[in-house]
């Protein structure tokens, strides 16, 4: 497969029952942000955000179709095969942060959230997921020196509600210089309406459905912009520009639906 690298698996860890992370043995130069597409032999090929940069380069990856259970079923020493990094990362603007991720959406937050606090920046960090068994990244997050919040669907760890409810209760509390976020596509359009509304600088991850991460199949077009390839992070000046954002997207056949 042209432009793939194959990587030998260092080891699979089980982050939450449903999530697990597999570092590679090798070296991925990338930003905060980026993805790459991962192809497992025999079986598919699909993207991934890099949730550890560098020497034993990291993706995290929901259990979720056939591509991400064979996957998950592969040993240490068994390969796989890499693309990229491919598409627009995160942008670094002011120092004091609120940053929001939701469910397997921390996987493309985690190393920003550690790139900021490295640099000083003052994070807080509001981590979303449906109980307190599929919390991703809390503890790493807070070892980096992020200030970290937690909402839970059924109130199994820190508040209950979602995570935009808990985010706006520490917008009204505290005046930050930028907003993002990574996670369900609904949670995206209801934080660029809050942005909106505060005048604050927003930038989100989008995740959508990518076959080829160039730009080239269309599957993740939204609004006339390619997520692989003019995201998958978008400033707030182009979210609110999307009108299918937490409307409608395309599956895998191409039909328009409801997210």
């Amino acid at each position: 497969m042209p432009g793939v690298k194959m990587f030998a698996i260092s080891e699979q860890v089980d982050e939450t029952p449903t999530i697990k992370t597999v570092r590679l043995d090798g070296v991925m130069d990338a930003d905060p942000g980026q993805f790459v597409m991962v192809w497992v032999p025999g079986k598919d090929e699909f993207p991934m955000s890099l949730s550890y940069m560098g020497d034993n380069f990291g993706i995290t990856y929901q259990i979720i179709g056939d591509g991400t259970k064979a996957l998950a079923e592969m040993k240490s020493g068994e390969l796989i095969g890499v693309r990229g990094p491919y598409g627009r990362g995160y942008s670094m603007l002011g120092r004091k942060y609120l940053i929001v991720g939701g469910g397997a959406g921390m996987a493309s937050i985690v190393t920003f959230v550690e790139w900021a606090c490295k640099r000083r920046s003052s994070v807080d960090l509001v981590i979303g997921a449906r109980t307190g068994m599929e919390l991703l990244f809390e503890k790493r997050c807070a070892a980096a020196g992020a200030r970290v919040h937690i909402t839970t669907d059924d109130g199994s760890k820190g508040e209950k509600g979602l995570a935009t409810d808990l985010a706006e209760k520490l917008l009204l509390k505290s005046k930050y210089e930028t907003i993002y976020a990574c996670g369900p596509e609904k949670m995206l359009a209801k934080l660029t309406t809050m942005a909106e509304q505060r005048r604050t600088p927003f930038f989100a991850a989008l995740e959508r459905l990518m076959k080829c991460g160039i730009g080239i199949c269309d599957s993740c077009a939204i609004d006339g912009k390619h997520v692989c390839r003019d995201g998958p992070v978008f400033s707030l000046d182009e979210l609110r520009g999307f009108k299918d954002l937490g409307v409608t997207k395309l599956d895998s056949a191409g039909r328009r639906v409801q997210v």
